[in-house]
């Protein structure tokens, strides 16, 4: 474990780098930033190390790893601060003082990494279980220090490492699902916007569940009552589960995951709505163009697909999928329903979301009225300097003849 006195590299600046950016919170330094030089490139992957200005004037601690693109990841303004079991302590007391002001039960995104001043940790919260991911190098090095920090700040008996996708193979490491703590039997119900779901920590998509999607599921849930939903990329209920509990008549949920599926059907079973839940396992694409050669319509249409636009050079192609999506979204809504259109990809602002979103919604000959547009929960906060962080769009419209 790091102490301040222990000895630590210095990375440096390079001379056309300014240093002001950094000191007023942005959380990465780039590795074309840093003076790369033989001993810079030395440092092994996840140390602690001191970033200096071109200057060589300290600026704080960071998390190193030469062979990623994000070369250091700010730790601390104070360069000597030791990154030990009680630095990391103090951030999940905090982190875990605005949980406990925004939601009366234990499930939610503990953590969100720069946003809590945890960079790349991701850390979410199903009652007495909890989900990590250590996302950069610094991290899955110190993550017994952090496991045993976050069992004494929460009192939680168990804990899955969930350590996969894109963000890992970045930084050089493995893809691992393991159980480090604890016994898990089985899907953790997990009680959200009066629906249950059922979230597979050690099996199931990045933690199991997306609780980012809280407050967007609840509007959606209000234009519900009394339609015929159709759920696409469902998920493991998604927005269908919170609109069955609000009144909506039906819902047919459809996925490209039979696993995702089953415990979308065992999260209706636990909300008591089985009877009007339906799924379909299927190509999202192919299954709206079926749905609009047999003629189905419905009252409320919601397209979450995954991230099409990851980084800037899927963008093109991310946006292109998001119109085909809303344009073939929007020929399954019925008069004067609703169509929700979501994206998680952080490469496509809202700007180019909406935009794509609105002319694929044009292209299947509907006018819209754009109601509401929804974000990420809470507890999901957004990093002022990380544009990142803030990935997550929904755009409820409600469309004509």
């Amino acid at each position: 474990m790091d102490g301040p006195s222990e000895p630590r590299p210095v990375v440096r600046l390079g001379p056309k780098v300014s240093a002001q950016v950094i000191r007023w919170g942005a959380p990465w330094v780039y590795a074309d930033q840093i003076v790369m030089d033989r001993r810079t490139k030395a440092v092994p992957a996840g140390a602690v190390v001191e970033v200096h200005d071109a200057e060589r004037r300290p600026i704080g601690a960071a998390a190193f790893n030469p062979g990623s693109k994000i070369a250091a990841r700010m730790l601390d303004r104070d360069p000597a601060a030791a990154i030990d079991a009680a630095w990391f302590a103090a951030r999940l007391r905090r982190a875990l003082a605005l949980r406990e002001t925004l939601h009366d039960a234990p499930f939610y995104r503990l953590v969100h990494a720069e946003a809590d001043d945890l960079p790349g940790v991701v850390i979410d919260r199903f009652g007495d279980a909890l989900a990590v991911q250590p996302n950069a190098a610094w991290a899955e090095v110190r993550l017994p220090a952090l496991v045993a920090a976050l069992r004494e700040v929460t009192g939680a008996a168990v804990v899955v490492k969930n350590a996969g996708g894109r963000a890992r193979a970045l930084e050089g490491l493995p893809e691992e699902t393991v159980l480090l703590q604890g016994v898990l039997d089985g899907p953790v119900p997990t009680p959200m916007n009066g629906a249950v779901y059922l979230a597979d920590l050690l099996g199931g998509q990045k933690t199991g569940l997306f609780f980012d999607q809280r407050p967007n599921h609840a509007f959606a849930a209000r234009l519900a009552a009394g339609r015929s939903v159709l759920d696409v990329f469902c998920h493991v209920g998604g927005f269908g589960l919170a609109a069955l509990v609000a009144g909506a008549t039906d819902v047919l949920g459809v996925d490209g995951s039979a696993p995702a599926l089953a415990l979308a059907e065992g999260g209706a079973r636990a909300s008591g709505v089985a009877g009007r839940y339906a799924t379909r396992k299927a190509d999202a694409f192919d299954a709206m163009a079926a749905l609009a050669a047999e003629g189905r319509r419905f009252g409320l249409v919601v397209a979450d697909p995954p991230a099409f636009a990851p980084n800037r050079s899927a963008l093109e192609a991310g946006l292109r999928a998001y119109e085909r999506v809303a344009r073939l979204a929007a020929a399954l809504v019925e008069p004067d329903g609703f169509l929700v259109l979501c994206s998680c990809s952080h490469a496509a602002d809202l700007g180019r979301f909406r935009e794509a979103s609105l002319r694929g919604v044009g292209r299947a000959g509907r006018g819209a009225q754009v109601l509401h547009t929804g974000f990420a929960g809470p507890d999901h906060p957004t990093h002022p300097h990380l544009a990142e962080s803030a990935y997550l769009k929904a755009l409820f419209l409600r469309l004509g003849a």
